[in-house]
């Protein structure tokens, strides 16, 4: 495992070989070895050899297994393009913020992103000074009204991103008609949270907003039979955050920090609170709670995925309705988004 077994690799260009080189010396904690083995990679690419995979599985395996010292040291700009998730989210998969925090690059966004990754898990930084509050504008402590995130796992060879599976659906009469409201702010909030989805894979979104139940705003969407179940507003709001932080089929993982802050984004607009964002916690909180929350789909669970809510106001007499799916990745649809106002 010294330093020279790499360069042979590096000149043999044996991709199988190094990858098990990588996973060698992670193993012996072999870190000073990984990162030069990274860099002797990138060097390679100067040269025409094609060893991009190398270098995204040394970045990987040291923001997940190394010490902080290593493991910050991946959080900058360039870093983790192929991995299996973003490093940010990686390191703070395995890693607490004070053990990264003081070997960090100070300023790059990606370190700030991790600390948020570490919120999600349930750190509470809103005291930390050394973070730049204005990367992801939401607080830097749950809420106590937030959900339990749903949070990536990584292990060296794979990633989970798991996501609460709902029960108690029952079909509902779709009756359309329902006259659509003036809300473009919210429905494009609502659409784009599955951005990823849409403009890098070959998933499909769609948001409506109408006077009229949450079965009025599903129907608008018009799919050909429904079924629906009331969940509850932290429900909602994670499942809102799972969409966001998702990359779909092919598309690249953004993480539950920006997840989050995307829901909260969502969430904000569907309160009328967009105005001065991030608002209150409390304020938000407060919001969400008033309204009604389902989620749904269109007769039967599907593979692939999927983020089907609708909301309802009651006292305003307003709803709204997303359907956003990705197919695996054995189906094309072709992806599109849209804001039917």
């Amino acid at each position: 495992m010294s330093s020279h077994t790499s360069r042979e690799l590096i000149e043999l260009g044996d991709v199988d070989e190094l990858i098990r080189h990588v996973d060698r010396l992670a193993t012996a904690g072999a870190w000073d070895e990984l990162v030069e083995l990274r860099d002797l990679s990138r060097a390679a690419l100067d040269r025409g050899r094609q060893l991009w995979p190398i270098a995204a599985r040394v970045e990987y395996r040291l923001a997940l297994d190394a010490p902080g010292n290593f493991a910050a040291q991946m959080l900058v700009g360039g870093t983790g393009r192929f991995g299996l998730g973003p490093l940010a989210e990686v390191a703070a998969s395995s890693h607490t913020w004070d053990e990264l925090a003081g070997h960090v690059v100070q300023g790059a966004p990606e370190a700030a992103v991790a600390a948020h990754e570490r919120v999600v898990r349930g750190e509470d930084l809103s005291g930390d000074r050394r973070l730049d509050p204005f990367v992801l504008e939401v607080p830097l402590a749950l809420a106590p009204w937030e959900p339990e995130y749903p949070v990536a796992i990584y292990t060296p060879d794979a990633a989970d991103f798991p996501i609460p599976e709902l029960i108690g659906f029952v079909e509902v009469t779709l009756t359309g008609g329902a006259r659509r409201a003036d809300d473009h702010e919210t429905v494009r909030a609502l659409a784009e949270l599955c951005q990823a989805w849409t403009s890098e894979s070959n998933g499909r979104a769609s948001a409506v907003a109408v006077h009229g139940d949450a079965t009025a705003a599903v129907a608008a969407l018009e799919p050909p039979q429904a079924r629906m179940v009331e969940i509850t507003p932290q429900q909602g709001l994670a499942r809102l955050a799972w969409a966001a932080a998702s990359g779909g089929a092919h598309g690249r993982r953004r993480g539950m920090a920006p997840g989050r802050h995307a829901a909260w984004w969502a969430a904000s607009a569907l309160g009328g609170l967009l105005d001065d964002f991030p608002p209150e916690p409390s304020e938000l909180g407060d919001s969400i709670c008033e309204l009604r929350w389902w989620a749904w789909d269109r007769g039967a669970a599907e593979p692939g995925w999927s983020c089907r809510l609708a909301v309802e106001d009651p006292a305003d007499g307003l709803a709204w309705a997303l359907d956003a799916f990705d197919p695996p990745p054995d189906a094309v649809l072709g992806g599109s988004i849209s804001h039917i106002d």
